[in-house]
């Protein structure tokens, strides 16, 4: 496991597990995880799913201190000013008494605000690093000046299918640490596709750890979802190699610009 500093020297693993829609195989894929090696869950408030993290964790023996948790503000939150008292209730389920990363999950109308709340809470020791997801170039500017914190973390979509590289640029350039979510896009077509199918045979690697290869390479943490037990142990092996440039182009070029998620400049919730 290969670990990146935040700018308050909190330590983030890079690669991590994320639940969306685990349903109830989240306890076990979590378990799966920790067992493969991951010191990295990701989880929300609006999963549903933070209370199975949390007895996975305990069950597993590994010493809380030793796992890095992010859980996230969801909208509704956000819109009523409830950044604190959320908090304390993802803590009631997830059965701790802090989390490593707080992030608001979208730039819900009333982000600023969240924003002053939550640096209180990290300030306070609820959190041991705060950030947002989903966050674009305008939206970080908008968080100038709020509180004395910036965002330590912007998580947002980035796949073959959609690079998202503006807003990586943008991340990057303001020294924040950029999380992929959904990181393998569509999962299903990673097989079938010719370029990433020769880079699996050149490499002697599967496509999706080519792919988490290919996030890593640009600068990104990625938390890939799966509740599969071998997948979840196979997207550990993207440490021992490295790609080529001229591969790392041919990734470039398969950017359709196609999001599978929400923008985040028009929610639908």
């Amino acid at each position: 496991m290969e670990w990146i500093q935040l700018e308050n020297g909190v330590k983030m693993p890079k690669l991590g597990l994320g639940v969306w829609r685990s349903g109830d195989r989240t306890e076990q894929s979590v378990l799966w995880a920790l067992e493969a090696g991951y010191r990295h869950i990701d989880t929300a408030a609006m999963y549903g799913n933070e209370d199975a993290v949390g007895r996975a964790i305990k069950k597993s023996g590994i010493s809380r201190e030793d796992i890095f948790v992010t859980t996230k503000l969801w909208t509704d939150d956000v819109r009523r000013g409830r950044a604190r008292e959320a908090l304390m209730e993802s803590l009631a389920r997830l059965g701790m008494d802090y989390v490593d990363l707080y992030l608001i999950h979208w730039p819900a109308e009333g982000y600023q605000k969240a924003w002053e709340d939550m640096t209180d809470l990290y300030h306070e020791g609820w959190c041991r690093a705060i950030g947002v997801a989903n966050f674009e170039a305008d939206h970080l500017d908008a968080l100038q000046g709020v509180s004395d914190m910036k965002p330590l973390v912007d998580q947002f979509e980035s796949h073959p299918g959609f690079a998202n590289q503006a807003v990586l640029d943008a991340v990057l350039a303001r020294h924040i640490v950029p999380v992929a979510y959904s990181p393998l896009g569509k999962g299903k077509d990673l097989a079938g596709n010719a370029v990433l199918a020769a880079l699996a045979r050149k490499y002697g690697k599967t496509p999706a750890q080519i792919v988490l290869r290919w996030e890593l390479q640009r600068g990104l943490v990625v938390i890939p979802k799966s509740s599969n037990r071998e997948r979840i142990r196979e997207n550990t092996g993207i440490f021992d190699f490295k790609l080529r440039r001229k591969d790392m182009e041919a990734m470039n070029a398969m950017d359709t610009g196609t999001r599978l998620s929400a923008d985040p400049h028009h929610l639908p919730f």
